[in-house]
């Protein structure tokens, strides 16, 4: 994506933290043991998440013990992706070792290998020219070169307040926010943490993690969710569906960013497919008139997913991949113009023990068919692109800021190979 954008990209994941789960209702009804060797039905708690309760239907007994659990895997998932990062896991510079054996489609191969062999072409002359040799080899210690170890941010939805507010600190804010002062900062611990309100230099913090979002079922202006938000100085992110009125989001922005901070609010909107030409427009237009800096983001995901016939939660790849590609272009075409900035998707690199993908959404280069969904089907709750499937979604992103930038993106002609292949609903 930076090779096709020429951009810098901020990598954030939802990860070390994503523990809880937001539920429309509190019970549901399910098939349980009825005691006498039969079975019945039982209304139960819902699966809030794993902080609060198991998935299984005889486990769904609330126990705080789950959340000192969560602090847990979360402090070891963190120390886990440091490592990984450290040990040039995230290098670039090997893009040739990306496997395409998966891609069914010989021209769609052909133009990702297309794409892998410029991409290596371009580091192979900064390796000649030593552009990348800041820093040192991983082997001699170094690795912090811009080919070698990237940084990655840390997010979830904070739901569950009374864990974020445990997890909330009064910390020294960054050097560029903080007022001149005549001596240094004073440190904070314990019974003697310093108010915010008696030191403009120090500021309530979520320590959970980096980036934390509302989500579409707490944004509620009086609510405690929203009051806590606007409280913290991490960045934050705001779920935005169909749901959402123009001029309740205006409201919700004046609320949590009074200040029109820059980089404060990020906009993660999850219409689906086929309402996204309707409601994303109207949402620019309010946001831009009201003078709030945001970020945007486009979340295809959750707004398009479907029951298989085989009764399987699912996605497919060509709905996700039609909602970005209608909100890059309703962004650009909108007057004055707005800029998409980034992409939410829920993906994963888990395999099988025999190394396969899982199979959870449909289509994509691989051409997942609805009779494979149950092959590696895994998730305990939204379904996932896989590996295979993300990367198709990189190189369709890739793909399209690059015939933009040689200005070949805005003509009809310029529906690209990429966009056809994948975009199939091949059953």
């Amino acid at each position: 994506m930076i090779w096709g954008m020429r951009l810098p990209v901020v990598r954030i994941g939802r990860i070390a933290g994503q523990y809880a789960k937001p539920r429309s209702s509190g019970t549901e009804k399910v098939e349980m043991d009825d005691g006498q060797g039969g079975k019945c039905i039982k209304e139960i708690p819902s699966f809030r998440g794993d902080n609060v309760n198991g998935l299984s239907p005889y486990d769904r007994k609330p126990c705080p013990q789950r959340l000192e659990r969560a602090y847990f895997h979360s402090a070891a998932t963190l120390c886990y992706l440091r490592s990984l990062l450290t040990s040039g896991f995230a290098s670039l510079s090997h893009p040739r070792d990306w496997s395409l054996g998966h891609v069914r489609s010989q021209a769609l191969r052909d133009e990702f290998e297309h794409i892998s062999e410029g991409l290596s072409d371009a580091l192979d002359f900064c390796r000649t020219v030593g552009a990348n040799e800041a820093g040192g080899g991983f082997e001699s210690g170094g690795g912090r070169g811009v080919l070698g170890e990237v940084d990655f941010y840390t997010s979830h939805e904070g739901l569950m307040l009374e864990y974020e507010e445990a997890m909330t600190r009064i910390l020294p804010l960054p050097p560029n926010l903080r007022a001149p002062l005549d001596g240094p900062l004073s440190p904070t611990s314990g019974s003697a943490k310093l108010s915010a309100s008696t030191d403009p230099n120090f500021a309530p913090y979520n320590t959970s993690a980096h980036f934390l979002w509302i989500g579409d079922r707490t944004r509620q202006l009086d609510g405690a969710h929203v009051e806590y938000f606007r409280g913290i100085r991490n960045p934050i992110g705001i779920k935005v569906g169909p749901s959402m009125q123009s001029d309740e989001l205006v409201r919700l922005l004046d609320i949590v960013n009074p200040d029109r901070e820059d980089g404060k609010v990020t906009l993660i909107t999850r219409y689906g497919a086929s309402k996204i030409e309707q409601f994303l427009p109207g949402h620019i237009t309010s946001v831009q008139a009201s003078g709030h800096p945001v970020i945007w983001i486009c979340d295809p995901m959750h707004g398009n997913t479907l029951t298989s016939s085989t009764g399987h939660k699912t996605r497919h790849f060509s709905t996700i991949i039609s909602e970005i590609t209608s909100c890059i272009q309703i962004h650009s075409s909108h007057s004055p113009p707005s800029r998409l900035g980034g992409i939410s998707l829920e993906f994963t690199g888990e395999l099988n023990e025999e190394g396969y993908s899982v199979t959870e959404c449909l289509g994509g280069s691989m051409e997942l068919k609805e009779s494979e969904l149950s092959l590696r089907y895994q998730t305990f709750c939204d379904p996932r692109l896989n590996f295979e499937q993300s990367l198709d979604v990189a190189f369709l992103i890739s793909n399209h800021f690059k015939r933009e930038r040689s200005g070949r993106g805005r003509s009809e002609k310029g529906r690209d190979m990429l966009l056809r292949e994948l975009s199939v609903q091949k059953q």
